[in-house]
């Protein structure tokens, strides 16, 4: 069963019988939102790019993004750039973690969006970001991006070591002004 989760929420990441999750997709969808004109509306490309950042406690120690798809460590996997979104998927973009692998050093990973082609969220809608079970193709938590607004990026959520063990999620829904990954790296700090 999904939980749809608000700003701030948490979750644990464990299946139904108590077992700790393996492996993790986190998914980003989205779809132009349509601009009306004068001669009707048009929709216009947008490009949006999910990231994930590995931090050990508060420190960077590693980035998945369009450019470097697999962690140094092999344990997170970018699936692929998609340059205009809401191409019939329900994601757009994946990002894999395969949380038994991630080193224990890395206690946090921190997913982003950032708009490349420097379009506001005012002009995206449908925007979500989900988690699911890799194993199942379950559905785990899920958080959709509202309000639009005039900023280019967006600290979506993360998942967490939870101190027992296991691991856990945090939707965080932060606004930031960002065409990179590197643009947002002073917004994420209140969150680790």
């Amino acid at each position: 069963m999904s939980v749809n989760l608000a700003k701030g929420q948490r979750v644990t990441l464990q299946k139904s019988s108590g077992e700790s999750l393996t492996v993790v997709r986190m998914g980003l969808g989205w779809k132009a939102a349509p601009k009306r004109g004068l001669f009707g509306s048009r929709t216009r490309q947008i490009d949006l790019d999910a990231s994930a950042l590995l931090y050990a406690e508060r420190t960077p120690s590693d980035v998945v993004f369009f450019h470097h798809l697999v962690s140094n460590d092999g344990s997170v996997r970018h699936t692929g750039d998609n340059l205009v979104g809401g191409v019939g998927s329900e994601d757009d973009e994946s990002i894999l973690v395969d949380l038994a692998q991630v080193p224990v050093h890395i206690t946090q990973v921190i997913f982003t969006v950032s708009s490349y082609t420097g379009q506001s969220f005012a002009e995206v809608q449908q925007a979500h970001c989900r988690l699911v079970d890799e194993s199942t193709g379950q559905e785990l938590a899920r958080y959709e991006l509202t309000g639009g607004g005039p900023h280019t990026g967006q600290i979506m959520a993360k998942v967490y070591r939870d101190g027992g063990g296991g691991w856990g999620m945090q939707a965080i829904g932060a606004p930031a002004k960002a065409r990179t990954f590197q643009d947002m790296l002073p917004a994420i700090e209140p969150f680790l």
